[in-house]
């Protein structure tokens, strides 16, 4: 078994595979559907967090990643 991993769409109820995994599957395959979902904390801290973050001093150091 080889495994493959991608994002796509779910549009009612056809999942969209992109072409260049064609030739990797099998006719027959396993589709496991992880929601992403955002922690409420994250949603919480955003904004706060932002006023230390969103500045030129860390842009600057972050640019060479």
């Amino acid at each position: 078994m080889q495994a493959v991993q991608f994002e796509t769409a779910i549009a009612n109820g056809v999942i969209n595979i992109p072409k260049e995994y064609y030739s990797k599957l099998s006719p027959v395959v396993e589709v496991i559907i992880l929601s992403k979902s955002i922690p409420e904390t994250m949603l919480m801290s955003e904004k706060s967090l932002a006023k230390d973050w969103n500045t030129p001093e860390e842009d600057k150091a972050w640019e060479t990643l």
